[in-house]
């Protein structure tokens, strides 16, 4: 299946979906104008990001398999799977760093984590699961746009790096 034909049937096959029902891609319509405004409201408070992979994705210029979104926020798998479920979770608006985030940010950190957790459950993740934010050059942060990683379907190791 291709990343097109997902998008176009809204529907998302998980690692070992020939195992698994598939699971309905839940969307929310968010319009231009929510986009502009969150777009302004980051600017102001963060500065004017540079557009990173994450933006495309936000504002659909590159295909994902997305497998959750609202208007705070959307998630989507991994392209490069560290696990046999990886699907990261992003803020639409555009904050760097998790160590850049404000104090009123933390509804928005804390709806993250609930979306998070919810997803977790729908793909079957009950025995347990990671949750990983890399912040920084030293933290392996590889795009300048906050993003949860949750990684399951394995018995994790422990240090993880």
């Amino acid at each position: 299946m291709t990343a097109r034909s997902i998008l176009l049937t809204r529907q998302v096959l998980p690692l070992g979906h020939h195992l698994r029902r598939v699971l309905p891609v839940k969307t929310f319509c968010s319009s231009t104008r929510d986009e502009v405004r969150l777009a302004q409201e980051a600017s102001k408070k963060y500065g004017r990001p540079e557009p990173t992979i994450f933006s495309k994705i936000i504002d659909k210029t590159i295909p994902a398999a997305i497998i959750y979104e609202d208007d705070k926020c959307l998630a989507f798998r991994d392209v490069n799977p560290q696990a046999p479920v990886h699907f990261l979770v992003i803020p639409r608006i555009p904050i760097p760093r998790i160590s850049e985030a404000h104090d009123d940010d933390a509804s928005l950190l804390g709806h993250l984590l609930i979306v998070a957790k919810n997803i977790a459950k729908k793909e079957g993740l009950g025995e347990g699961y990671r949750v990983v934010i890399n912040d920084g050059k030293n933290g392996a942060q590889s795009v300048y746009h906050l993003h949860i990683h949750v990684l399951g379907g394995r018995q994790m190791k422990w240090p993880p790096g």
